[in-house]
């Protein structure tokens, strides 16, 4: 693909020249050009993947039968007669996302989306494949991830900012338009347990998002907030797209994956099933869940 565009680019310009000099120049095939420049081509597509995923499979080993306590545990696994089976959250994930790219997960429940997204974030390392990242990730996948419920709201913003890497200093500038954003400006001296689930969303999202991160990681969180906020979140990941983020949200709303995302990835059991434009993917996946009805 980087290759088509970089070719059409030079073809562009080559005739621009050569129509305006009056140059015999002698243009290349795409086959050339692409020979030529491969090493041009090969950093290129390095730089601009900020989440290169390969071969990367998530096994858990689930126990079949109920142990009441630690000491029949251990003569059980003594014995070897743990019994277990495998349950594999994902198979196989190949899964490269671009800079500025916006990408959506679908699947049903258990498809492995939510386990995908901790994977990205380093909260699980994967039994087996590799997964690098590049700059930095702001993950909402949890309501209360990052948070200590005991702390007020206000403490949580600095605690969350500094788990994001940011200074005290750096979240003393940002502290004003969080609260402003979260619209908890009654409320930042109430220890967390006291919030409610909205509540939690807001002040996760107005920090996740004031930090300007190169990803931003969304995990049905907004599916909790009002109906005003949301329109306001929406709003808010369209202007860091445009800024160049790059954002992957899981959500079971197709109208969420259309209108936030470019591209979409249908998981189904752990294994990729389909990935192209949003619309392409959304399509084959609802006319899938209405056959299952």
């Amino acid at each position: 693909m980087e290759a088509q565009v970089f070719y059409t680019s030079y073809l562009i310009m080559a005739k621009i020249e050569k129509e305006k000099n009056e140059l015999n120049l002698t243009i290349p095939s795409q086959e050339e050009f692409t020979n030529d420049n491969k090493e041009l081509l090969e950093n290129f597509e390095k730089e601009e993947v900020l989440i290169d995923i390969q071969n990367v499979s998530m096994v858990y080993h689930l126990a079949s039968e109920k142990v009441d306590n630690l000491k029949e545990f251990v003569i059980k696994l003594i014995k070897r007669k743990l019994k277990y089976r495998e349950f594999w959250a994902l198979k196989d994930v190949n899964l490269a996302v671009r800079k500025g790219e916006s990408l959506g997960l679908l699947g049903l429940n258990g498809a492995g989306k939510s386990t995908l997204l901790k994977v990205i974030a380093g909260v699980i390392v994967p039994s087996f494949g590799s997964v690098e990242i590049k700059g930095t990730i702001a993950p909402l996948i949890n309501l209360g991830a990052g948070f200590d419920m005991q702390a007020t709201a206000r403490e949580n913003v600095f605690l969350n900012g500094a788990l994001l890497g940011h200074s005290k200093k750096s979240m003393l500038q940002k502290y004003d338009r969080i609260v402003e954003f979260a619209e908890l400006e009654s409320f930042m001296n109430v220890p967390l347990k006291n919030f409610s689930s909205g509540m939690l969303t807001r002040l996760g999202f107005s920090i996740a998002v004031d930090v300007n991160p190169d990803i931003l990681l969304v995990d049905e969180v907004l599916a909790v907030g009002d109906a005003p906020f949301r329109k306001k979140c929406f709003a808010r990941i369209n202007e860091l797209k445009e800024n160049g983020t790059t954002y992957i949200i899981v959500s079971h709303s197709i109208e969420q994956i259309l209108q936030l995302c470019t591209n979409a990835i249908w998981l189904d059991g752990g294994k990729m099933v389909m990935a192209g434009d949003a619309k392409t993917v959304c399509n084959a996946y609802t006319d899938f869940c209405n056959e299952k009805k």
